[in-house]
């Protein structure tokens, strides 16, 4: 099922912020116990013992301005894990194929633009497909390219993910994009190593770009999930043609607890991230030297992500205990988030609002992280998403209240 966002020029994104509609349902709401928010997905475990030392040792650099298309040292040390990680046979191109930017989001903000002018300069009405539900930069994006946003609903029967046998060959044909996330949030499905090369190939026969936005990669629960380079490599070709309409963004937001850095990178076809670094030369800000000399040695870590994975892991051993009994199995593969199902207890917004009043438990509606389609349906109304990032007994104390209501409400 496809539908549609409302884009107003002049206005301020196509869909209002999800936290900011959670103020307005819960504003002048006095709840009968402490508040304890478990609503945004920002890292609270302990920040890598290396960070100042690196800072301190890099200092200095903060009088530079930064080479746009990263240091050398960057470049390496991403190309270098990126091989470590997905077994790439080295296909990379460090020079070409690298590139820092000022978080993730930057890079799924401003794509879209690049894919645009580069693929269908003339199209008149471009299309960006995004999932439903989705991260909404996604949305700023299609918006930003002045494109037509097509969402896919991405339900539980379908693994969280769009759906790609149905696609409509001529909405493809005006597709400059296509953005999916996995570990997906909010649910953490993975897609699997044929999902992508699916994509892939829908993606060079209709001349698109995919963003694939793998920053949860490395919050899984057991087995590393895949990804769309490694699926790009085992289709074949040489470092110029084997990523191929095929861009990843990841950053060190949740792998390292460093959302503050502002720090992430692309990495992928080399062609189409060459052109971008020669537009973000006039449009976009640099990403300061120090910040991409603690990416390197993050990138080359492996010790502080392992102990970061436990402590999740942990939590959501907590969730299964605590909430399984009602609601079944919680834990997803990967991310940091539960993705419940309460639709016996109501809407997600009726649900989000009585568990805040009666137990102080702020969680997000589904309903605000997706978009309704044409037929009024939402994917994400009978939902609700709790970010395990807080303190481990701060999570236990938030998911024991929040498994009481529903045991008392069912």
């Amino acid at each position: 099922m496809t539908g549609q966002l409302d884009f107003t020029r002049g206005s301020a994104l196509p869909s209002s912020n999800p936290f900011q509609r959670l103020a307005q349902l819960l504003d002048g709401i006095s709840p009968a116990q402490d508040a304890i928010a478990m609503t945004i997905g920002e890292p609270q475990h302990a920040l890598p013992d290396f960070l100042q030392d690196v800072l301190v040792a890099n200092l200095a650099d903060f009088r530079r301005y930064p080479p746009i298309n990263g240091t050398p040292e960057f470049r390496a040390s991403v190309a270098a894990w990126l091989e470590k990680r997905y077994g790439l046979d080295r296909l990379i191109d460090v020079d070409k194929g690298v590139l820092p930017l000022n978080g993730s989001r930057e890079g799924l903000s401003f794509g879209a633009i690049a894919a645009r002018d580069q693929l269908k300069p003339h199209e008149l009405k471009p299309v960006v497909i995004l999932p439903n539900p989705f991260y909404q930069t996604y949305a700023a994006a299609a918006h930003i390219a002045d494109a037509e946003p097509v969402l896919l609903d991405a339900r539980e029967d379908g693994n969280f993910l769009p759906r790609l046998e149905a696609l409509d060959p001529d909405l493809l044909t005006r597709t400059v994009a296509f953005y999916v996330a996995s570990p997906s949030n909010p649910e953490g499905s993975i897609a699997s190593l044929d999902y992508w090369q699916a994509l892939i190939n829908l993606a060079r026969k209709h001349n698109f770009m995919i963003f694939a936005d793998e920053c949860y990669s490395e919050i899984y629960r057991d087995t590393p999930p895949p990804g769309i380079l490694e699926a790009a490599k085992a289709l074949g070709g040489d470092k110029t043609t084997a990523f191929d309409k095929v861009v990843v963004l990841n950053s060190l937001s949740k792998r390292s607890n460093l959302a503050g850095l502002r720090c992430g990178f692309a990495a992928g076809d080399p062609a189409f991230l060459s052109a971008w670094t020669r537009f973000r030369g006039l449009a976009a800000p640099q990403v300061p030297v120090p910040h991409q000399a603690v990416a390197a040695r993050a990138y080359s870590d492996e010790t502080h992500v392992e102990e970061n994975r436990r402590l999740y892991n942990e939590k959501y051993a907590i969730a299964e205990r605590l909430l399984s009994p009602v609601l079944g199995s919680v834990t997803p593969p990967a991310g940091f988030f539960l993705w419940l199902d309460i639709s016996r207890w109501g809407t997600s917004e009726e649900v989000a609002k009585a568990l805040f009043t009666e137990t102080g438990v702020k969680v997000l509606p589904g309903a605000y992280l997706a978009s309704s389609q044409s037929d009024g349906g939402n994917p994400g109304a009978a939902y609700i998403r709790v970010g395990l990032c807080a303190p481990k007994e701060t999570t236990e104390t938030a998911l024991g209240r929040l498994a009481t209501w529903l045991g008392e409400n069912a």
